[in-house]
């Protein structure tokens, strides 16, 4: 179990890293969405291969990105229904659907969209819309970042799985962590709407 934590680990730098790079996409696609919005009501002007950048920028904070997001316990929850679980619970409600659900869908979507980025490129597909951009970078996204979501469904089975046998702490403790407890919010929102009546008073 040792060596798997350490490759667990491993994965998890990884899913970091790219996490913390692909926040240069998002600028990037930011300010190219701004020029190009500048650049056609000025000068009623615009180009095809501009705005599919912009959708390849898209495109690849999403797909590289679900792996971070995995990692960060920042994807969507039933948080009403998972808060009222035990720790043990809510990891054996991981567990399962990482092998029932998510490493299955990982699985599906790399071996059919593969064939799909192989034909691309041996047939050098090009955009429809003209001076659009080559297609195969758009369709490799695909596999290499369901790829990449399932090397991190790995890491977070293996820690899910220590956490049951006593290893390590709940693995999902700071995504519970992160979010304000609601009582402790509307605590402070009732505190500052006291102290806004009293500064208008």
């Amino acid at each position: 179990m040792n060596y798997l934590l350490k490759f667990s680990k491993l994965i998890d730098v990884l899913s970091d890293l790219i996490g913390k790079s692909i926040i240069w996409l998002i600028l990037a696609a930011v300010i190219l969405s701004a020029g190009n919005a500048i650049v056609r009501k000025a000068f009623n002007m615009s180009s095809n291969a501009l705005l599919e950048i912009q959708w390849y920028l898209f495109a690849a904070v999403f797909m590289f990105g679900a792996g971070y997001a995995f990692l960060k316990n920042a994807h969507v929850r039933i948080d009403f229904l998972s808060n009222r679980f035990s720790a043990r619970m809510r990891n054996w409600i991981d567990i399962l659907g990482i092998l029932a659900f998510l490493g299955p869908l990982c699985f599906m979507l790399i071996t059919t969209s593969w064939p799909l980025f192989m034909n691309a490129w041996t047939s050098g597909e090009m955009s429809q819309n003209a001076g659009g951009l080559i297609r195969w970078p758009v369709y490799l996204m695909i596999p290499v970042g369901m790829g990449l979501l399932l090397l991190q469904a790995a890491s977070e089975l293996i820690k899910r799985v220590a956490f049951l046998r006593g290893l390590i702490p709940d693995p999902l403790a700071h995504g519970h962590a992160s979010h304000p407890d609601e009582s402790e919010l509307e605590r402070e929102i009732e505190e500052h709407a006291a102290h806004a009546n009293e500064e208008v008073r």
